[in-house]
C-alpha cells in the first residue's frame, strides 16, 4: 500500500497564489490530520491534561480562535466580541458543552473561511504592516499569514502527542 502524500507533496492548488501556497498546504494538512487523530477519539477524554499540560479539547478551540485572529489581524480588522469571548472560553474544559463533531467542524470551518480569503488575498499586500492586539504590535500580512500556518501546525502536533498519550 502506498504511503499516503502529504498535502505539499500532492501540487499547487487551485486558485491560490504560489507564494501563499505554503500557508494553503499547511492548513489542509491541518485539517486532514485533525480529521484522522480525532476519528473515534473518545469523549470523555476531550478535556484529560496529562502531566497539567493543554487538553485535547483545548487544542481544537484554540485551533479555531488563533486561525480566526491571526487572519482578522491580516485583513487590517480588529476582533469582535464574539472572538473575544470565544478567546476566553479556550481552555475551559467541558463546561462549554462542545463534542468532538462541534469543535472539529468548528475548525474546518475556520479553514475554509481562511481558504476563501488565500484565494482573495492580494499578494502585493503581503509586505503590508499589520498591528496585532490592542497594542499594535508590528506584523505584516506575510507575517501573520505564515504565523498562523505554522502556529496552527504546533498545535496539532501537540493535539497528535496529548491524544496518544490520554488514549493509552
Amino acid at each position: 500500500m502506498a504511503q499516503k502524500l502529504e498535502v505539499w507533496q500532492r501540487g499547487p492548488l487551485p486558485d491560490i497564489d504560489p507564494l501563499l501556497q505554503p500557508v494553503a498546504h499547511a492548513l489542509i494538512q491541518a485539517r486532514e490530520e485533525i480529521e484522522e487523530y480525532m476519528h473515534e477519539f473518545p469523549v470523555a477524554l476531550l478535556w484529560e491534561r496529562p502531566a497539567g499540560m493543554a487538553s485535547t479539547g483545548f487544542h481544537l478551540q484554540h485551533l479555531s480562535g488563533v486561525l480566526d485572529r491571526v487572519f482578522t489581524y491580516a485583513r487590517a480588522e480588529g476582533l469582535s466580541e464574539f472572538q473575544f469571548a470565544q478567546l476566553a472560553e479556550e481552555g475551559k474544559d467541558s463546561a462549554a458543552g462542545y463534542t468532538i463533531a462541534d469543535l472539529v467542524n468548528r475548525f474546518n470551518r475556520q479553514v475554509d473561511l481562511a481558504m476563501d480569503q488565500l484565494r482573495t488575498t492580494d499578494i502585493s499586500t503581503l509586505p503590508d504592516f499589520r498591528g496585532v492586539g490592542r497594542v499594535k504590535l508590528p506584523s505584516t500580512v506575510i507575517g501573520l499569514l505564515f504565523h498562523a500556518a505554522e502556529h496552527t501546525m504546533r498545535h496539532v502536533g501537540q493535539l497528535m502527542v496529548t491524544a496518544a498519550v490520554v488514549k493509552n
